[in-house]
């Protein structure tokens, strides 16, 4: 019998992954970026048993808190896989496979030296809609004021999306189901309030 970790966690291989294979059918594929400690994950999914659910996240001990939340009998449509997230991504998932992706609360970088570390950069947004199929759509979250300037700006440029919202910066969720993270929920505490975003791939 697999334990969770073996159920769940993906090891990077050789050419792209096969979602119809991982999954063991052909639901759509939502791909959460950064999935933290695994409050979007494990809420959200069993809500959406028709869609299949990928989170990405570059820390082991986050995986691990991850799968204390989850079960395979609950979440059979969940899999992770422990990534840094940047242009490489393109390498990851097959052209088009992807049908909504969700990055909530990236890090914020914020100092000035350290913007070229923040995820939403040119070269990053090029592959994330080469692997997005048209329509799909794309839910951004944070509670950094300045970095939600930097990702508008960013996504406005980006001629493969277009924002969904009148206001591109909103302070309502974009989700209908949202989820709020253990990160949302202790800024909130401490005062900062979320902005979200929601962008559609042309």
């Amino acid at each position: 019998m697999l334990d969770d970790r073996e159920f769940f966690v993906l090891e990077p291989g050789e050419g792209f992954l096969e979602p119809a294979k991982i999954f063991e059918n052909n639901q759509p594929l939502h791909l959460e970026i950064g999935s933290g400690k695994g409050e979007f994950l494990s809420q959200y999914a069993p809500l959406h048993p028709e869609w299949n659910f990928l989170g990405l996240e570059a820390a082991d001990k986050r995986i691990r808190n991850i799968l204390k939340k989850i079960s395979p009998e609950r979440h059979p449509n969940v899999r992770l896989m422990r990534m840094m997230v940047d242009e490489k991504i393109a390498e990851l998932l097959p052209e088009k496979s992807v049908a909504c992706v969700y990055i909530q609360h990236p890090d914020p970088w914020p100092k000035r030296r350290h913007h070229k570390r923040r995820l939403f950069q040119p070269a990053f947004l090029g592959a994330l809609a080469g692997v997005m199929k048209p329509g799909a759509e794309l839910h951004i979250a944070t509670d950094h004021e300045e970095y939600s300037f930097w990702i508008a700006e960013m996504m406005l440029k980006q001629e493969e999306f277009v924002s969904l919202q009148n206001e591109v910066i909103q302070s309502s969720p974009s989700l209908q189901d949202h989820v709020a993270t253990w990160y949302e929920t202790e800024q909130r505490r401490q005062g900062f309030e979320p902005y979200f975003m929601l962008f559609k791939r042309i």
